[in-house]
């Protein structure tokens, strides 16, 4: 895989400890910054814009819960990528703010 350039939303809180999304010419990447087993998931730039398209649509998170901290898993059929609700969270704000639409739009 060449070099990735990663993107993480402006609503991530301190650090770099996000979920982060990067793009070569066909496919689209994400990953958490903080996984330990640095696992990444890969699609494709329409099914990307699809999963945009879905997260727009719900209503964008406001409130910290005691479960924030759970751990969240994104999957793919043979990747799982470990996150929290509240890194979730700042990468829907993201994705509402419009934040990652070029990935699915001009790959």
């Amino acid at each position: 895989m060449p070099r990735l350039t990663w993107q993480k939303s402006s609503y991530c809180p301190e650090g770099n400890s996000c979920i982060h999304v990067a793009a070569t010419p066909h496919t689209i990447h994400l990953t958490e910054s903080s996984d330990p087993t640095g696992a990444i998931l890969t699609t494709t730039p329409a099914t990307f814009g699809a999963l945009l398209a879905a997260l727009k649509k719900e209503p964008a998170p406001t409130t910290q819960t005691d479960n924030d901290d759970a751990p969240l898993r994104l999957r793919s059929a043979d990747t799982v990528v470990t996150t929290t609700r509240h890194k979730w969270n700042a990468f829907v704000l993201g994705v509402q703010a419009g934040e990652f639409d070029h990935f699915a739009t001009t790959y």
